[in-house]
């Protein structure tokens, strides 16, 4: 079990699937909602602890040998994360929310209606249910609340980022906003990671090795 050294608290469609690539090109290793619908990683766990907070938690457990976290679930988590991990680092990602909404609607909307028990192994089906649950305070389960109240969604996802960025002490805290560009030079200075040679890379996908719906989750716009 290793603890988590970066805390990714970006909400789902925001450039976390750039921020994890990123962070594994300086050597972490990452914990992500890819990497849950693939493998085993305890999902029920999750819930657990989503569904009874006043409950301890061993979040080194949890995370396993993933020494970073990013995407979902980890931002669902972030005052309990950043008090049980107090030397980790923060990042924020964030961009336009009329653009992050529309990538919501084209990806995860769409995946939690096609990961089905014909398909997919019970821990990934139950991954599904868990992104319903918890997700921006509920709102994938909503019905059709998430097609019929942009407003709504769009409050929800910038109420995130204005509680992580009132929360969050500053110099533990980097903001990278989509619309500035995400370039090395922040990140690394941030990290103290020596820049790598290689350009920054905008990913929508990282792998073409992964299964048909992750492809379409994760290549979408």
């Amino acid at each position: 079990m290793t603890p988590l050294k970066v805390i990714g608290v970006g909400v789902s469609r925001s450039g976390t699937n750039s921020s994890k690539f990123a962070l594994e090109t300086l050597g972490y290793k990452t914990h992500h909602i890819r990497e849950m619908i693939e493998n085993d990683l305890h999902p029920e766990r999750v819930i657990d602890a989503y569904k009874n907070p006043e409950k301890s938690v061993d979040w080194n457990e949890l995370y396993g040998d993933f020494n970073n976290g990013v995407e979902f679930p980890t931002f669902c988590f972030v005052d309990r994360l950043i008090e049980y991990f107090p030397d980790a680092k923060v990042i924020l990602t964030k961009r336009n929310p009329d653009v992050w909404y529309k990538s919501v609607i084209n990806t995860i909307c769409k995946l939690r209606n096609e990961i089905t028990s014909d398909n997919y192994q019970e821990y990934a089906v139950l991954n599904r249910e868990l992104i319903k649950m918890i997700c921006l305070n509920g709102l994938a389960s909503e019905g059709e609340a998430i097609y019929d109240q942009l407003e709504v969604v769009k409050a929800r996802y910038k109420a995130h980022n204005k509680y992580i960025m009132e929360t969050v002490p500053a110099e533990r805290l980097l903001v990278l906003d989509l619309r500035d560009g995400m370039i090395w030079d922040k990140l690394c200075t941030f990290l103290d990671k020596p820049i790598p040679l290689e350009p920054f890379q905008f990913l929508s996908l990282y792998s073409n090795s992964s299964p048909k719906i992750l492809v379409r989750f994760f290549s979408s716009t």
